[in-house]
């Protein structure tokens, strides 16, 4: 603002000119373990849900999966349409629209996710339009950000666990990196940049540990 003022001759000099810059230091989110996110899961319904289970529930549980398999946010599920979908057996992938107009496709390689996804679409009958809809009108748009963050709330409360929906990506990032994946695989579930992937995808001691002893039995096999 002050050098919106200067440029339009109300102040003379730019008293900002005069102050420090902050420098805000980064902070490492706490990933959510693995074990509580299953918990909150079951909290909705089985992966092999009765056929009885009412529809919003099942579309409860295939919408918070597919955010925590793919490393989407709430928002970007949220946005999801049955035609984003490539369900050709083997090979298939979801494309994912985020944030500037970018638009990335996730492998969907957990086969009782698709096999849950596949049961949803079916009970639901969506052969097109938004892939999450309202209980209510359901025909209609797709399913607000506000109501799938309420839901969250309300099921990981059921299961007595505290986790931010925005901690579901960043839980699988996690897991993938502890599992072996490369850091610039797992960009591909969004983030920018590989520092910022490394923000959220804190690497386990054990498995540094095991990585770094690798590392040096390769060097010192190299050496002699």
């Amino acid at each position: 603002m002050c050098k919106w003022a200067v440029r339009h001759d109300l102040l003379v000099a730019n008293p900002m000119d005069r102050i420090d810059t902050v420098k805000v230091s980064k902070s490492l989110p706490r990933p959510a373990a693995a074990a509580d996110v299953a918990k909150v899961f079951a909290a909705i319904c089985s992966r092999r849900p009765r056929k009885d289970l009412p529809l919003d529930r099942l579309r409860d549980r295939v919408l918070f999966e597919t955010a925590y398999v793919c490393g989407a946010r709430a928002s970007e599920v949220c946005g999801l349409y049955v035609e984003d979908l490539d369900l050709r057996l083997d090979d298939e992938h979801v494309r994912i629209h985020g944030k500037g107009g970018s638009v990335r496709t996730v492998l969907l390689d957990d086969r009782g996710y698709v096999t849950l996804l596949k049961l949803y679409l079916a009970r639901a009958g969506y052969t097109a339009g938004p892939l999450f809809r309202p209980s209510i009108n359901g025909r209609g748009g797709p399913l607000s950000y506000d109501a799938a963050h309420h839901r969250w709330q309300t099921y990981c409360a059921a299961a007595g666990v505290e986790i931010d929906i925005h901690q579901l990506g960043h839980a699988h990032a996690t897991e993938l990196i502890n599992t072996g994946v490369s850091i610039e695989a797992v960009r591909r579930l969004g983030h920018a940049s590989t520092e910022t992937t490394q923000l959220y995808a804190l690497l386990d001691d054990k498995v540094a540990d095991t990585e770094l002893r690798a590392a040096r039995r390769r060097r010192d096999q190299a050496i002699h």
